[in-house]
């Protein structure tokens, strides 16, 4: 486990999927006593519930998400974080226009390119006719995260 005194924000949509399997990914891989400062939210954070594979992965993954409190996005939230990462492109511009701050995107920080994480309407946009895409996609979508954290906790004190 890597040790982390920074405070970070995932930011996304709903702060049910890619924000929040961001936070608890991080939380998994740093030492325990910096682990309140990772944190998520989302830009619109209606109440939803956590798609059951999206945790039984994370469940797989040694990561027990049961309690995960969907958040939104305030300004005090924001003030709250040395580094706030978008998960994707509207997300950063809601942030740059919303609170005038520019921010990285969760691949900058990690691999150095400018690629969102798509949520799975953008890359499923006809999602209820593809269940068995969209199952591969969230299940992708968990292990991506998980294995990109080393490369950010490598890549993230340059932002």
């Amino acid at each position: 486990m890597e040790g982390f005194v920074r405070s970070v924000l995932f930011v996304c949509n709903g702060n049910i999927f890619r924000s929040m399997i961001a936070e608890h990914a991080l939380r998994a891989r740093i030492v325990a006593e910096h682990a309140d400062r990772v944190s998520s939210a989302g830009v619109t954070a209606n109440l939803q519930k956590m798609q059951p594979l999206v945790r039984a992965r994370l469940m797989e993954r040694g990561i027990d998400p049961a309690g995960h409190q969907q958040r939104k996005l305030t300004t005090e939230i924001l003030e709250g974080a040395d580094l706030v990462v978008a998960m994707g492109l509207d997300h950063q511009a809601h942030l740059a226009g919303q609170y005038r701050r520019e921010v990285p995107l969760f691949n900058r920080v990690c691999f150095g390119i400018d690629e969102p994480v798509l949520d799975i309407g953008e890359r499923y946009p006809d999602w209820q006719e593809q269940p068995d895409e969209v199952d591969a996609y969230i299940v992708g979508m968990v292990d991506t995260v998980w294995e990109a954290i080393p490369r950010f906790l490598e890549n993230e004190s340059r932002f």
